[in-house]
């Protein structure tokens, strides 16, 4: 599938939408309910079985993915603001809480994401952010983009370890 070309239009996530999917292991959309499918403009066809990385907008930080990773991976939640990147080109901002599904007998089942509207107050903070650390992604690579995380996480007291607290305050 060939991915859009970015556009500087916006969908709005409305304060009742709960955008809700879940992936395999490697990452691969397994579920998407009907509000993904809306405000992304994918069908579901489009999205099962093709990794979550489909709907990765150009202006995010692959920092934040490997904290993801590296986190939901050992069983950990985490909580991240997300631009993802829609079939038309268009985009939306969410908070998604991440975190893995396990069976009764404590083997891996699913990852579940489930995704929110954030406050026009946090897309400002997270906007320059990530834009800072795209930028130092793009020059000195993913270590130096981690780095200007943890020096915005001190500004607020907080470190990687207490990162989900931190996002989830951001949005108030």
């Amino acid at each position: 599938m060939e991915r859009p070309t970015p556009t500087d239009v916006e969908r709005e996530v409305s304060s009742i939408d709960m955008i809700v999917s879940k992936s395999d292991a490697e990452g691969n959309i397994t579920y998407t309910n009907p509000i993904f499918m809306k405000i992304s403009g994918y069908s579901q066809g489009e999205l099962l079985d093709k990794p979550h990385a489909i709907l990765r907008h150009p202006d995010m930080p692959k920092a934040i993915f490997k904290y993801l990773w590296d986190n939901i991976s050992e069983g950990k939640e985490v909580h991240a603001y997300v631009k993802n990147l829609c079939k038309d080109g268009s985009y939306y901002w969410v908070l998604a809480q991440v975190r893995m599904a396990k069976n009764p007998d404590g083997s891996f089942r699913n990852y579940m994401s489930t995704r929110r509207r954030i406050t026009d107050s946090a897309k400002a903070v997270i906007i320059e952010l990530y834009a800072k650390m795209l930028e130092a992604e793009q020059s000195e690579g993913i270590d130096a983009s981690v780095k200007v995380l943890e020096a915005f996480l001190a500004e607020r007291g907080h470190s990687l370890e207490t990162f989900n607290e931190c996002m989830k305050s951001i949005n108030q």
